[in-house]
């Protein structure tokens, strides 16, 4: 914590640093109770628990009053003058990761005040790294100054994202987009935590960022980091109100406009147009593979000669 931060974001580095402490106490112990999957899955949910509960123990002995959107817990509604400040919370992002002993997961805490956020806070654990921001402040990493990186150019550009896993989620549109993106660009990553691939690119670790299928706790915090450190935040179609609808990119101004022009077809937003010309180029793909696959010699390797 520091004197020159506002003091909600104080109270919110405490709570994730609070956090951050049973989650590295629990990783101590991946290994030894990775029995079973349900063991393993039960482990993890207790630690995502007790990992909210005190962050919520430490904002409402702070201000009580504020409400609370909580990964795990839902939704606690404020009370009195101060029912709009509502913090945003993932205690673990990054739980897979987390599960496998694989180091990249973070807190993630937001807070917003109407429909904008004004402080945010991501804490890896691991790596003992504070991100954190206050709206009009910039943001900061470790108490330092971050801005987002200064390429110009998509080709240079190393780009994270995040992989559909989730029954009925749009997996062969993903892969559509991701095809397009990957040959444009000098790198793709799936690092595991969109909370921290945001605080990446407000870093200028990364270049960019999209993904489908998102929440609000995933990106709130994150979100409020990019802006802070001079980046754009939006939807696939590039719209700044995003939180809601599911879909995100970030990056520099410079690169932002670039990742539009290829992820904005994709968007359930989208026009007309535009999604029926990813059906069809879906369709000539899947055509494609399907002709080549029945050419001599590209038979199945089991099939009897």
């Amino acid at each position: 914590m520091s004197s020159s931060y506002h003091p909600m974001l104080n109270v919110a580095i405490k709570a994730a640093r609070a956090a951050g402490a049973i989650i590295n106490r629990a990783a101590l112990d991946v290994e030894a109770v990775r029995v079973t999957a349900k063991q393993t899955n039960d482990f993890v949910t207790e630690i995502d628990h007790a990992a909210e509960a005190a962050i919520i123990e430490t904002l409402k002995t702070a201000y009580p009053g504020h409400g609370i959107r909580a990964e795990e817990s839902g939704e606690q509604p404020g009370k009195g003058r101060e029912k709009d400040h509502v913090w945003v919370i993932d205690p673990l992002d990054g739980t897979t990761n987390f599960i496998h002993g694989f180091p990249v997961y973070c807190v993630s805490i937001a807070l917003m005040v109407g429909n904008r956020i004004e402080q945010a806070v991501v804490y890896d654990p691991t790596r003992n790294d504070l991100f954190c921001a206050t709206r009009g402040r910039g943001a900061y990493l470790n108490e330092r100054r971050i801005r987002v990186a200064k390429r110009t150019a998509l080709r240079d550009c190393l780009l994270s994202t995040g992989f559909p896993f989730r029954p009925g989620d749009a997996f062969q549109t993903y892969m559509q987009m991701l095809g397009e993106v990957m040959p444009k660009v000098a790198g793709v990553r799936r690092p595991g935590s969109a909370a921290l691939d945001l605080a990446y690119v407000a870093a200028g670790f990364s270049d960019g960022f999209f993904e489908m299928g998102l929440s609000p706790w995933d990106v709130a915090a994150g979100a409020l980091l990019v802006t802070e450190a001079g980046g754009l935040i939006g939807n696939f179609t590039g719209e700044p109100d995003f939180l809601e609808q599911k879909e995100c990119v970030a990056a520099n101004p410079k690169i932002y406009g670039q990742l539009v022009a290829l992820t904005g077809k994709y968007s359930k937003f989208a026009s007309a147009g535009d999604k029926a010309a990813v059906r069809q180029a879906r369709a000539a793909a899947r055509k494609t593979v399907v002709s080549k696959a029945a050419e001599p010699g590209n038979a199945d390797d089991n099939t009897p000669a």
